[in-house]
């Protein structure tokens, strides 16, 4: 299977996962549809679903818009707040898109019906693939909007943390740099925290994507892996690793936050273009 990482809006990640023998595609969180529409038909594929991490606008907006165009598309998620919604998936769930084989992992925090989901394809040389939303992030992970330190640490430990560790971590933004720039602060001597910088930085500069990395890499340079090590927890004073992790997300929230972005809703519908008689008034 190949995945086509596709920037959007501010700092989003959607993807396209397209089986190379049928060219039949998977869209994972597809947000901004005519940007979905237009590398659809750069590499000649159907789409066959939509696959959904969490229901918030910019990550799901697209739905409704892209189930009018495909009738029959079927859009997956664990959560009734997404648009256009067919198939309610649960923890466990595996599903089968010709060759490609997807298996939902249900992880409540960032929002109380996130999902993840893991791919691969049998007898596949090429590394399995996790499609990590607003749960884990390159350096980072989710902010805890509907949910508990008590559910991230399962979260990232039991279900995410557990996979196999050469498994490419496509997550939802590009907040790496600031992800890293955090965990050298926790860990100021953490050299994999300092090459995985520099390297960010570059990719940056040069407005290239820092995705996918791997799930082993993260344990070397992610605090929020790295619970039970030293350094972490003696940056927070705290030697539990719920509250490890509680503590790092706190001081990662206020860690040199970036200027407050527009309101969403504001966003959408400038947009969608509500804003144009008011705009053309002036």
């Amino acid at each position: 299977m190949k995945v086509k990482v596709i920037s959007v809006l501010e700092d989003n990640y959607m993807y396209l996962v397209i089986e190379e023998s049928t060219r039949h595609a998977v869209a994972v969180d597809a947000a901004v549809p005519k940007r979905l529409l237009e590398i659809i038909r750069k590499e000649d594929v159907v789409l066959r679903a939509i696959l959904t991490t969490h229901h918030h606008w910019d990550h799901a907006r697209g739905n409704e818009e892209l189930a009018q165009l495909f009738p029959g598309l079927q859009v997956f998620g664990a959560d009734e707040r997404i648009g256009a919604l067919t198939h309610r998936v649960t923890h466990g769930q595996e599903l089968m898109f010709g060759a490609i084989r997807v298996r939902c992992l249900f992880t409540p925090c960032h929002t109380s019906g996130h999902m993840c989901y893991f791919m691969w394809e049998d007898d596949s040389p090429d590394a399995p693939a996790l499609f990590s939303g607003d749960t884990l992030f390159v350096g980072g992970c989710g902010q805890f909007f509907e949910g508990t330190a008590e559910q991230m640490l399962i979260n990232l430990t039991q279900i995410l943390g557990t996979l196999p560790k050469d498994t490419k971590v496509f997550c939802g933004h590009e907040c790496t740099v600031r992800n890293l720039k955090f965990a050298l602060k926790v860990e100021p001597e953490n050299e994999a925290v300092k090459e995985k910088l520099a390297w960010a930085r570059q990719r940056d500069d040069e407005d290239l994507p820092t995705v996918p990395s791997t799930l082993q890499e993260e344990f070397l340079y992610n605090p929020f892996l790295r619970l039970t090590e030293e350094p972490v927890q003696r940056f927070t004073g705290r030697t539990e690793p719920v509250e490890v992790l509680r503590t790092l997300r706190s001081q990662r929230d206020n860690f040199k936050k970036p200027k407050e972005r527009p309101n969403p809703q504001a966003m959408l519908a400038f947009d969608w273009g509500l804003f144009g008689p008011l705009l053309e008034k002036k």
